[in-house]
């Protein structure tokens, strides 16, 4: 939690306004909320359903709208038996 905080303060050191800061979550968050496995998170990334917004050093940040979206619709897609590379076709206009 103390190296979030410090890219907290990174990103109000650049100037990012206050309303922008509460938009991002890092991975150990959406694992948290989505109940997913940090390999997870990563496979996603790595196969493009989940997005980088923002990223620093070593720490990745994703748009918290985006990530709700893109989870409800690949947990939607999943449940009727699509595969990820579908899924990841069909989320590309998203």
């Amino acid at each position: 939690m103390a190296r979030r905080s410090s890219i907290i303060q990174r990103l109000r050191a650049q100037k990012a306004r206050p309303e922008d800061l509460g938009r991002f979550f890092c991975v150990k968050d959406i694992m948290r909320e989505y109940s997913l496995s940090y390999q997870t998170v990563n496979h996603y990334t790595d196969f493009g359903l989940l997005p980088v917004s923002l990223k620093k050093g070593n720490m990745r940040f994703y748009d918290r709208q985006i990530v709700a979206r893109r989870m409800k619709a690949i947990r939607e897609l999943m449940g009727e038996g699509y595969p990820l590379r579908l899924i990841c076709k069909k989320l590309d206009g998203m």
